[in-house]
């Protein structure tokens, strides 16, 4: 649905987005991300045609972002940050100039005007000047905009900025609404945003993608390897013949794991953290080595790290894959 090939743009001496390479598959909410001035409005200007790659290029549903502008515009919706309302109309009449640009006419234009102000949460103010709204309902109108004429893609610039706890998850689970049938691009500086909506994330830093992925995938390229939590119960501490399983490269942690709140005292429990190979299959050896060594596994949870940790880890560090 959406490539980009080797895309760049430069200011003058300032390169913004240097020969960044991305796909994104029909129905994917995938969010972007990175630090202020890493590139991410640069490219979602690039994709919505209002600015050109200065190399590369990007294509959108088969057309390019030269010689199809007018074709990609006609498939999109775009919610910048500063959403570009007329403040001299109220809602109504800014939503049916809207679509009337969009080439929408009479009942299917009444029938998608009643659908998003619905679906925005705008009945409460619909014939209020956009000049009166606070800053939510201003960004309602904005959303409301942008899929007004049913688009193929969305391309959101901070959609939530400036809405309340419940007004956010309520946009929020309307863009996992929207990403079921349609291509979301989401830029936010929330990162729990993009973990309640986005599939995956392309991680930003200094004009380049440093990761990208879903958290998981990332967390394995970035560490090699994963960390597996394995509670055991046993008479004795687990000892050296856990080292030597095939697919457990280090031992992080052997320790007691104490007896939990309103437990009862019995049998002694251990805490492991195992470094392992992925896809190693080493889970199932794991269960052999119990039942050998006289244990019973308990509990055992592959370990990742955050969003948050990775974002910081590559932003500030830099990623190994970086483009």
């Amino acid at each position: 649905m959406i490539e980009a090939t080797n895309l760049g743009k430069r200011y003058g001496a300032l390169e913004a987005v240097k020969g960044v390479s991305f796909g994104i598959q029909a129905g994917e909410v995938v969010g972007l991300l990175g630090p202020n001035g890493a590139g991410k409005t640069t490219i979602m200007k690039i994709l919505t045609c209002f600015m050109y790659p200065s190399y590369g290029t990007a294509t959108l549903n088969g057309c390019d972002v030269f010689t199809d502008p007018l074709a990609i515009k006609g498939m999109l919706g775009y919610l910048p940050e500063n959403a570009p309302l007329y403040t001299d109309l109220n809602v109504m009449e800014y939503l049916d100039f809207i679509a009337d640009a969009r080439g929408l006419v009479g009942s299917h234009k009444a029938q998608r005007i009643g659908e998003v102000i619905g679906e925005c949460g705008l009945e409460p103010v619909v014939y209020r000047g956009i000049n009166t709204l606070s800053k939510g309902f201003r960004q309602r109108t904005g959303l409301a905009q942008a899929i007004v004429h049913n688009p193929q893609i969305l391309i959101l610039d901070e959609p939530t900025s400036g809405l309340d706890p419940n007004q956010i998850i309520e946009i929020r689970q309307l863009i996992k609404r929207l990403g079921q049938e349609k291509t979301v691009i989401l830029s936010t500086h929330i990162l729990q945003e993009v973990e309640a909506t986005c599939n995956r994330v392309l991680i930003l830093n200094e004009g380049r993608i440093v990761a990208q992925g879903t958290t998981e995938q990332i967390n394995r390229e970035l560490r090699g390897e994963v960390i597996l939590a394995v509670t055991v119960t046993g008479g004795r501490q687990p000892g050296s013949t856990l080292a030597g399983l095939s697919g457990v490269r280090e031992v992080l942690k052997n320790e007691p794991a104490g007896v939990k709140p309103g437990r009862e005292a019995g049998a002694n429990r251990f805490q492991l953290n195992l470094s392992v190979d992925p896809d190693s299959g080493v889970e199932e050896r794991l269960f052999d080595w119990a039942v050998a060594e006289g244990y019973r596994i308990v509990a055992l949870v592959p370990q990742r790290l955050s969003l948050e940790e990775l974002f910081i880890k590559l932003t500030r560090e830099g990623g190994a894959n970086a483009q």
